[in-house]
């Protein structure tokens, strides 16, 4: 049987990982800004981490959720006391798209409404409901494609106001910094408009916190610059190191009823035992703090380069738009200097990589993209 070939592939194979390096088969270093998708949140193998995997797989990796998981409680203790959200609630579930899936539907159970406002650029998944929310034709298919949604420019307050006045809107969807999109922030002001017109309007609030959140931005959450509570979060990819794991932090308005969601896999005794090693790491090692810091380093020390046009973001999730297009300097990047990027658009390289950078390392990688720049 044959991959099914959806993926281009850099001719590397890594096969294994520390703290912010990995190395391929044949031993070679690479520095990882990336983080496989902003997914390695404390670092590739963490001997917390792995140790709290080894532990709870020798006892027991799954079973289903018709029986009591002391760990899921465990983990939304901890979860909601180092987010500010203790008096939310948490679904658990396996991936990011899944939880916006669920977002979503919720909100339309709650509101009895099906229209959902999105914006330009934004990323949301690739399951149905999810696809349907991204601004990215290419990958909506006509079966996703139902006309539930209404796609405004990120920050235009008269937009968003319009259509929230039609009355017919379940929900709004933003991220809380657009990764995919090109490392586009909503700005605090129009975050706290949308809170108090989709109070006005009875319209749920989504704050897709997939890449943005877990302390990425400096912030536990990027949408906390602002100031602001939606009423649902979703959360997913550094939640728990690179395990699959998502979850919905829902607002106490919302008011459970059995079978309204569920899941098979989702909050599963092995996911649980790593997202709460995972919590263990941030509050031990000040990541969210180290994130802010060394962030802000490296957005000041890349302003002015050669080629560079802006930089965008908070703590360590930084877009470096170039004034030509990037794919060859990102693959110089790997190839040449032995570092792992991402990319957004033509012109942007994207900077996702474990919140556990220290200064020194991006310093490493500053001199070797420099390098780059004046090749």
């Amino acid at each position: 049987m044959k991959l099914y070939d959806v993926y281009p592939l850099f001719d590397i194979e890594i096969t294994r990982g520390k703290g912010c390096r990995v190395y391929d088969n044949d031993g070679e270093e690479y520095l990882d800004l990336y983080g496989g998708h902003a997914v390695i949140s404390v670092g590739h193998c963490h001997p917390v981490v792995v140790k709290a995997i080894e532990e709870q797989a020798s006892k027991l990796m799954f079973y289903s959720n018709s029986v009591i998981n002391p760990l899921q409680q465990r983990f939304a203790d901890r979860l909601g006391k180092i987010s500010g959200y203790d008096d939310y609630q948490l679904f658990l579930v396996n991936s990011g798209a899944e939880a916006n899936e669920n977002a979503l539907k919720l909100a339309s159970f709650h509101t009895g409404k099906s229209r959902v406002i999105a914006f330009g650029k934004a990323f949301h998944g690739r399951t149905s409901g999810a696809v349907e929310v991204t601004d990215n034709p290419k990958i909506v298919s006509p079966f996703n494609d139902n006309g539930h949604v209404t796609f405004l420019p990120l920050n235009d307050i008269d937009a968003l106001v319009k259509e929230l006045e039609k009355g017919d809107v379940s929900a709004v969807i933003i991220e809380g910094i657009q990764g995919v999109g090109g490392i586009r922030l909503p700005s605090d002001d129009f975050l706290r408009v949308a809170r108090e017109e989709c109070d006005r309007f009875g319209v749920v609030l989504i704050l897709d916190e997939i890449q943005s959140g877990y302390g990425r931005s400096g912030r536990f959450f990027a949408h906390q610059y602002s100031g602001i509570r939606p009423d649902m979060i979703t959360v997913a990819k550094g939640i728990a190191n690179g395990f699959p794991m998502g979850g919905v932090l829902i607002s106490p308005e919302f008011v459970p009823v059995y079978g309204q969601l569920g899941t098979t896999f989702g909050g599963n005794h092995l996911a649980c035992a790593t997202a709460i090693a995972v919590l263990d790491v941030f509050e031990n090692e000040n990541l969210v703090d180290n994130a802010a810091a060394v962030g802000q380093y490296l957005i000041d020390s890349l302003q002015g380069l050669p080629g560079v046009k802006e930089v965008r973001g908070r703590g360590l999730m930084i877009g470096i738009e170039m004034e030509y297009p990037a794919k060859e300097l990102r693959s110089r990047l790997i190839t040449e200097e032995k570092v792992f990027t991402g990319a957004a658009g033509t012109n942007i390289i994207r900077l996702l990589p474990p919140l556990c950078l220290t200064r020194e390392e991006a310093d490493e990688f500053l001199t070797r993209f420099k390098r780059q720049l004046e090749a």
